[in-house]
């Protein structure tokens, strides 16, 4: 199904733009400060892939879906290139205290989950992740895309978006595992008490608002 908005913005539709940008900022920026972990330079990443968009409309293929992986593929690439010290960034975010927990916030995928050592953790080893594992993950995990609009936001086959995905997830909850091993030991780990899930089940879920935090300033 072809979205009326492509050949609209081809056009050069200014009252097209303004719905652009009005429905797929708030993606384009949480994509943007996922890959940064900086809200400010999640800001200019947004603003300059919304005046790409404009100035390159033309590149827009007229046939298609939703334009949000186009609008991503932008914003990744946008990250790259402003992010060389993107380590930096997530060692300070590592140094932040634990969130409180979160209460319901994905009862569609994995109920209830409360384990806030867990989240911690992830965010303590995301950032060692390799980049193209980070951009995979924010893609498909927190953004949505399907495989064949995440190959189309990065470029690269839908193969190769299932192997790094599964790579990413494999490798996250590895990182994840030595992390807490490394915390709890010399002690054992308490069992998950009522209303907490286990750790494979907070990566069954993987919407973790811990990476969407601030999102309603």
């Amino acid at each position: 199904m072809n979205d009326p908005l492509r050949a609209r913005l081809r056009a050069g539709d200014r009252e097209a733009y303004a719905e652009l940008y009005e429905e797929y900022a708030r993606a384009v920026h949480l994509h943007a400060h996922r890959l940064t972990g900086d809200w400010s330079l999640a800001e200019e990443v947004m603003a300059d892939t919304f005046l790409d968009a404009w100035r390159h409309r033309e590149r827009l293929e007229p046939d298609g879906g939703t334009v949000l992986p186009w609008l991503l593929g932008m914003a990744t690439n946008k990250a790259r290139n402003a992010r060389r010290g993107t380590g930096r960034r997530l060692a300070f975010l590592a140094r932040r205290p634990a969130p409180e927990p979160v209460p319901d916030f994905a009862d569609e995928t994995a109920g209830r989950l409360d384990d806030a050592r867990t989240l911690a953790a992830v965010r303590q080893v995301y950032g060692r992740l390799r980049r193209a594992e980070r951009e995979v993950l924010a893609l498909c995990v927190w953004s949505g895309l399907d495989y064949a609009e995440a190959a189309q936001a990065l470029g690269v086959p839908v193969g190769t978006v299932r192997s790094r995905l599964s790579r990413a997830r494999a490798r996250l909850r590895r990182l994840v595992d030595e992390q807490l091993a490394e915390e709890t030991e010399g002690r054992a780990e308490p069992s998950p008490g009522r209303g907490e899930v286990r750790r494979g089940d907070a990566f069954a879920a993987l919407t973790l608002t811990d990476f969407q935090e601030g999102t309603s300033r």
